[in-house]
């Protein structure tokens, strides 16, 4: 069973939380995921001394390592550099490129740089040439292996997120696509908040499919959350079996000085379109990892 450890938005800078920073370590190590995955935001405000502790940062979690930049990793102020040269410092301390391929045999992992520093600084703009990068990369993918697009900005929302201004161009376009390549999961951040859903929950896809499980962190070390979130931290497991794929969402609790598991959700594979009776094996023996 495929496990994958999904954290994000670390906001290393003013907004960094140390001592949620050592618990998402401890999380990492009694939790032993196959991969890691930090969906953007590194850096409060692309400071190198906030990229430095990043990456000291990510240097303590195990690998491999699946990253993408998020909005906060380009310079805002100072404007010379989010003109001429935004991913410098990224590119120097998290990852050399932007949009990246892990592959394994179980699993197919695109990760999309949605940054855009020239035409917006919250928001973010998916390209038609990543959606080509998308299906290259998912090209000779094995049958079995799971495919998984990671990016920092949301392709579809939490049904109760109520700014259309925030949702990111072109991303019914990139749906529809990613349902064609036979996506399973996308994985993602920015909002601050977690959820763990299906893209039908907000989009009607254009050809009949069981949709894209959602999968958003919340901030994993900063002080940062919102909405049901808010001044709270989260990350999620992400454990895919042969025909079952269960995602545990944790929470972390003062009084525990820990991240602790609050929900489970369960979904069938892609190729399946539900749940098979003989799931809770799998299910019970994901559980017995993830506590």
């Amino acid at each position: 069973m495929l496990s994958i450890l999904h954290i994000s938005d670390l906001h290393f800078g003013p907004a960094y939380l140390p001592a949620i920073g050592e618990a998402v370590l401890r999380a990492a190590e009694e939790l032993r995921p196959d991969i890691v995955v930090a969906s953007g935001d590194f850096t409060q405000r692309a400071k190198q001394s906030q990229y430095a502790d990043a990456r000291a940062f990510l240097d303590r979690l195990p690998g491999p390592q699946v990253v993408v930049p998020g909005n906060h990793d380009v310079p805002l102020y100072r404007v010379f550099e989010r003109i001429f040269s935004p991913y410098a410092l990224y590119r120097r301390y998290i990852s050399e490129e932007l949009d990246t391929v892990l592959t394994r045999d179980d699993a197919v992992i695109v990760a999309l740089n949605t940054t855009s520093p020239l035409r917006t600084i919250v928001n973010g703009r998916i390209r038609r040439s990543q959606l080509d990068f998308c299906a290259k990369a998912f090209a000779d993918a094995p049958e079995s292996a799971v495919r998984i697009v990671v990016a920092h900005h949301h392709f579809a929302p939490a049904p109760d997120y109520d700014n259309e201004q925030d949702v990111m161009w072109r991303a019914r376009e990139a749906l529809d696509r990613f349902n064609e390549l036979e996506v399973e999961l996308i994985m993602g951040g920015h909002l601050h908040r977690a959820y763990i859903g299906n893209s039908l929950d907000i989009y009607r896809s254009k050809t009949p499919a069981s949709g894209i499980i959602i999968v958003q962190s919340g901030t994993s070390t900063s002080r940062r959350g919102r909405a049901r979130e808010h001044a709270k931290n989260s990350l999620n497991l992400v454990q895919i079996g042969p025909d079952v794929t269960l995602i545990t969402h944790f929470m972390y609790f003062s009084e525990l000085g820990e991240f602790a598991p609050t929900s489970r959700h369960t979904f069938p594979r892609r190729r399946l379109h539900f749940l098979q009776p003989a799931e809770s094996a799998p299910a019970q023996a994901s559980d017995d990892k993830a506590s």
